[in-house]
Formats: C-alpha cells, structure tokens, sequence
C-alpha cells in the first residue's frame, strides 16, 4: 500500500503545498492586523512576494529587535532563507507543480551551503524561543505560529531540495493539527485555514484506496472542502492571501480550468509587479 501510494500521489503538489506553509502564519499579534497596516513582517513577506530576499531578511532583523520573545521572528528569517533558494533553483514555477513527469525526472538540487546555514540557525532560534514560551503558556498564539511555521520549512526543505516527498507528509498532518488548535482559539485566524485546506486537497485527489490507507493514520483527505478551505484563506488571509491565489490557480490547472488559473494570476502579477514568475505562468496560458 505505501508502495502504491508513493507511485500515484501527485508528489508536485506536495511540493508545492508544502511550501506555503512556510507563510501561512506570518503574523502574531494577539488580534488581526489591517492588510493597510504597516510593520517590519509586513514588509518582509511583501519583499519576499517581490523576491526582494536582502530587504525582506533586514525587515525581520528588525522585527526581532523590537520584539526579541517572539519566535515568528526569527522563523520568518528562516522562511527568506528557504524561499530565496527556490528562486535560485526555479523550483517555484507552476509547471513542476501540474507535470507530474517533470518533476519526478528533475534533477535532486544542490543546496547553497550559506543559505543552508543560516536556514538552519534562524530555525534553531525560532524552536528554541517557541519552546520556551509553550512551557509556559501551551496556548500562547506566537508560539504556535511558530511551531507551524518550523513544521512547514522543515517539510519544504524535505520535499523540494532532498526530494523526500512521502517524508514531508509528516510536517503536513503536524501543522494541520496545530492550526485546528489555533483555529478553534481564535476562528479570526483566517491565514489557518490553508494549512487544514492543504491537506485535504492534496490527498484528496488521491483514489479511494490510496484515500482509505491516508485517513488509518489520521490524515484528512476531502478535496471540497480542501478548495473551500483554500478560498477562506484566498479572500481572508492576510499575508498568505497571495499564497492561496497561487495554490487555487495551480488546482484550476489540474482540473483543467484555465480561465480561472489566468484570472488568479493576472491578480498576483499586478500586485507584485517585480515577481516575474506570475508573468510568466500568464505568457504560458496565453
């Protein structure tokens, strides 16, 4: 049975739905904040969607500075680190995620060792300081941002540059899990809900057999609300928005909606005009 499942589940997406989750929860203030808002992270995650990665790694040096108990800091630190190493090794674009093919024949990437490095320290420092403050608090919404953001980044690194696919299944189900808590904490949390849609849509698609196997050790594999849940996160996430457009214009792809896939992109183009990938993707529909 792990055999088979292996062979069919699309390993593109868990690709590329494990890499959202190293944004889904890049704010933690107690309350929401207005998208108009202006902060450090903010600013990083906006240079970040603009693969600006030098000014978004100052904007979370300062976040940290000003707030150095809050573990979101630093992991969003290691977010940038990660993020910038998928630009270089153009794993970001659409068509690995919809050629299941091409990417399974793609060849396994090679790491920058510097990049490397600082990934591993920023995320060191974020479990360290999340650890901390979970002793004290287990209910401490910082802190689980941050667990979910460190399960996210160690699934990305697992299944996009060690090509450990079935591997970064364990990181997925871990940071659905702490997002239900967070979610039923504070249903305010809309950036949540992707980490549950994330997880339903990518074992959704699965056959039923492979479906049955997933959900005997605890995964959830409903496709709709899978969609759903990514709509929520789509029209009222806050940093992950972006993210969510590009995950739902991914899925029109595969089920063979292009007009809805364009319509999403030409949305994320005018919003980071500097982004050349969604440009791109449109140049390729087109």
């Amino acid at each position: 049975m792990i055999q088979l499942y292996k062979t069919r589940t699309p390993r593109t997406l868990i690709a590329a739905f494990a890499l959202v989750f190293a944004f889904v929860f890049a704010y933690s203030a107690p309350a929401r904040a207005d998208v108009s808002s202006s902060t450090p992270l903010d600013a990083g995650y906006a240079d970040m969607y603009n693969l600006n990665f030098s000014a978004a790694h100052d904007a979370f040096h300062t976040w940290e500075k000003l707030h150095p108990e809050d573990p979101v800091g630093p992991v969003s630190d290691a977010a940038a680190y990660l993020f910038s190493e998928f630009h270089r090794l153009h794993i970001l674009e659409v068509e690995l995620f919809t050629d299941n093919q091409k990417y399974e024949k793609r060849d396994k990437p090679s790491p920058d060792p510097a990049a490397k490095a600082g990934f591993e320290q920023a995320l060191a420092n974020a479990q360290h300081l999340a650890d901390q403050v979970l002793a004290k608090d287990p209910q401490n919404r910082n802190a689980l941002f941050a667990e979910i953001l460190a399960n996210g980044l160690h699934g990305d690194y697992v299944a996009l540059i060690e090509k450990r696919n079935f591997a970064s299944l364990s990181y997925m189900k871990t940071s659905r899990t702490l997002a239900e808590k967070l979610l039923a904490l504070d249903p305010s949390y809309c950036d949540a809900y992707l980490a549950v849609g994330v997880e339903n849509y990518l074992l959704g698609v699965n056959p039923a057999p492979v479906r049955w196997f997933l959900r005997l050790g605890g995964a959830q594999t409903d496709k709709d609300q899978g969609i759903a849940k990514l709509k929520l996160a789509s029209e009222k996430g806050h940093y992950l928005a972006p993210f969510a457009r590009l995950l739902l214009a991914v899925a029109a792809l595969r089920d063979h909606d292009p007009a809805t896939a364009k319509n999403l992109l030409q949305g994320l183009a005018q919003q980071f005009p500097n982004n050349p990938l969604y440009q791109k993707e449109l140049a390729k529909l087109n």
